[in-house]
C-alpha cells in the first residue's frame, strides 16, 4: 500500500538542537531506496516562492504571493513509499530526519482510483 509522508518543519523560532543535518537526509534517502519502498519524493523550494490560488463561489480566481495559512509548521517536502501496512509506514516516518527538531511527519494513505 502506498503512503505519503508529508514532512513539516517547525517554525524557525521553534526548532530544537536535535534538528537534522544534510548527512541525516542523505542516509535516510539511501535507506528508503535500498529498502525498495521508495516511489517518489521531493523537497520543496523556499516558502517565499509559493503562490496560492483560490476560486470563489462565482468562479473568480484570486492569486496571492506566498502561503495564506495561520500555521507554525511549513510543508517542506514529501516521500511516497510502498509498504505492506500503516505500522511499517509509521516506522519509516519515525526514522525520517524531519520528525526531529520540532518537526513532524504526517502519514496518509494514497487513494488508489
Amino acid at each position: 500500500m502506498k503512503y505519503m509522508l508529508m514532512i513539516h518543519s517547525a517554525a524557525a523560532d521553534e526548532a530544537t538542537a536535535d534538528a537534522c543535518s544534510v548527512e541525516d537526509w542523505m542516509a535516510y534517502d539511501k535507506a528508503v531506496q535500498e529498502a525498495g519502498i521508495w516511489v517518489s519524493g521531493h523537497s520543496l523550494a523556499d516558502l517565499t516562492t509559493a503562490t496560492t490560488v483560490r476560486v470563489g463561489p462565482g468562479g473568480e480566481r484570486t492569486v496571492t504571493d506566498g502561503p495564506f495559512a495561520e500555521t507554525r509548521e511549513i510543508l517542506g517536502g514529501y516521500y511516497v513509499i510502498d509498504v505492506p501496512d500503516l505500522d511499517v509506514a509509521l516506522d519509516w516516518a519515525a526514522r525520517c530526519p524531519g520528525a526531529r527538531g520540532g518537526g513532524s511527519v504526517m502519514v496518509r494513505p494514497v487513494a488508489e482510483f
